[in-house]
């Protein structure tokens, strides 16, 4: 019986020791000081600072003004309206859940999608899981409107997992839904009012007590749309396991306890897969010890000890895809992801798929620009932290938050980031041959008591001449031009 009994003692002390995690899972209790001790910015996406998502679904098919005309082709006096009439007829007659049998996603394919994140030098990606309008991406139980049983009858969401998983990427699935809820159907005043996505009125779908549609156009019980927003949110979480979930605004619709209870669910499991999770939140509508804040198209104006996550699109007006889709250039995304890295945030850029599931060439374009750039002058991006000072130069925010002016950054504005024994300068456009550059901010005060041992141009073979004066740092650009975006004066300090 003895050795019998030694050798499953020790099969039992390896297999302990095959799964250390097991012995050092935190299990989390609901209730926010528990939750407090969790990480909210995990080592991997302090490191990523670039991804992104794409609102892609049910609002891709109408293709028209933005992601906001499923809502608005309901009321009466808008252009949206009048095209749906003149398209599609009166929306109490087709409404917006009648567009479902067209988004058939016959041309989607995920594994090209990832090929293109990876290309384009993304480190995390993922899909609008549910936007305002009710739509869900993945196969809901709950929700009947979803892509796995209806329209294009196929898990949107499990195939993007699968893929982007599969490239080494993490994966992230967005939340909008909270706006989808209708709160306005007793007050006549606030039909219209946008906090609710579909404008309540009695002659409409938007008002349908159809068990089925309703769920579609948000007018349900309060409850029952609050126990369905938890429900949902765990179904994903237990078939994809994403490693970020961000919420849109109106958040505060949800109840404290609610919240509570995802927060709760989410980061249980996540201790379970021994992985690290990211939460955000608009408007402080969760803790900050659990989640980060998400500026959309917005930025901070200063540097900031804590990280932060930009939603910003590649596309000027909507967030979906619409026929008359104005692309930004490559250039001013790029200057807006150097911006926000140097000032300890993160890039989350959207995109915007036809409804077909084709990315478009000129999106495409854009996304292996960036890539292109990041190849080049990736390492002062990626895996860095920020420096003394952020930056330098003419052109400033002005003001932190959402919704910010579009800047035109030059040559003379300079953004900083660091790691290990590198300093990073990076220069937001070419300031010619043979230039003798200033850069201010690198003195010695700055930077206290090392010294530079190295100077390097990314990208050039020619040395850099430099010297380090009471005024600042002075150096020459090489002969040969580099027309990039953005050029990276490396410095090794000591």
């Amino acid at each position: 019986m003895k050795p019998i009994c030694h050798t499953l003692l020790l099969a039992l002390f390896f297999t302990a020791c095959s799964h250390p995690e097991q012995a050092t899972m935190k299990k989390y209790a609901e209730n926010w000081d528990s939750l407090a001790s969790y990480e909210e910015a995990p080592e991997w996406f302090r490191n990523a600072k670039f991804g992104i998502y794409y609102h892609w679904g049910l609002l891709s098919v109408p293709a028209y003004a933005n992601d906001w005309h499923p809502r608005n082709l309901h009321v009466e006096g808008t252009d949206d309206y009048a095209q749906h009439v003149a398209t599609y007829g009166h929306p109490s007659v087709f409404g917006y859940h009648d567009f479902v049998p067209m988004f058939r996603a016959d041309s989607f394919d995920a594994e090209n999608w990832a090929d293109l994140f990876v290309e384009s030098g993304a480190r995390f990606s993922g899909v609008v899981a549910e936007h305002h309008d009710g739509w869900s991406n993945w196969d809901s139980r709950i929700n009947p409107w979803n892509a796995k049983k209806m329209g294009p009858k196929r898990d949107l969401v499990g195939e993007l997992e699968r893929a982007i998983h599969g490239k080494g990427l993490k994966f992230v699935t967005t939340f909008h839904m909270a706006r989808n809820l209708q709160i306005y159907q007793q007050d006549t005043a606030n039909w219209l009012n946008d906090r609710s996505y579909f404008p309540y009125h009695p002659n409409l779908y938007t008002s349908s007590t159809d068990s089925v549609i309703r769920m579609m156009y948000g007018n349900i019980p309060k409850d029952q749309f609050y126990e369905n927003w938890l429900g949902k949110l765990q179904e994903v979480i237990d078939q994809y396991s994403p490693d970020l979930i961000y919420f849109d605004g109106e958040l505060s619709k949800i109840p404290d306890s609610v919240k509570l209870k995802f927060v709760t669910y989410y980061l249980n499991h996540a201790s379970m897969k021994d992985k690290g999770v990211v939460i955000t939140h608009k408007n402080g509508e969760l803790p900050s010890e659990v989640s980060l804040m998400d500026l959309e198209k917005g930025r901070m104006d200063d540097k900031t000890d804590h990280f932060w996550l930009t939603d910003e699109t590649i596309a000027h007006g909507s967030w979906s895809y619409t026929e008359t889709l104005e692309v930004k250039p490559a250039a001013e995304i790029i200057h807006v992801l150097i911006d926000i890295v140097s000032k300890n945030g993160v890039l989350m850029l959207n995109i915007s798929p036809k409804a077909n599931g084709v990315i478009p060439a000129d999106q495409q374009m854009v996304l292996r620009d960036i890539g292109e750039w990041l190849k080049k002058y990736g390492e002062a991006i990626y895996d860095t932290r920020t420096w003394t000072v952020y930056g330098e130069g003419p052109t400033v925010l002005g003001t932190s938050g959402h919704f910010l002016e579009w800047k035109t950054y030059t040559a003379e504005d300079v953004r900083f980031t660091t790691k290990e024994n590198q300093l990073y300068a990076i220069l937001m456009g070419w300031p010619g041959e043979d230039e003798q550059v200033k850069i201010s901010s690198i003195n010695r005060k700055n930077l206290k008591g090392k010294t530079i041992q190295e100077v390097v141009l990314l990208g050039s073979n020619e040395k850099v001449l430099w010297e380090l004066t009471e005024k600042g740092f002075l150096f020459t650009t090489p002969s040969q031009s580099m027309n990039d975006p953005a050029v990276v004066l490396k410095l090794t300090l000591k």
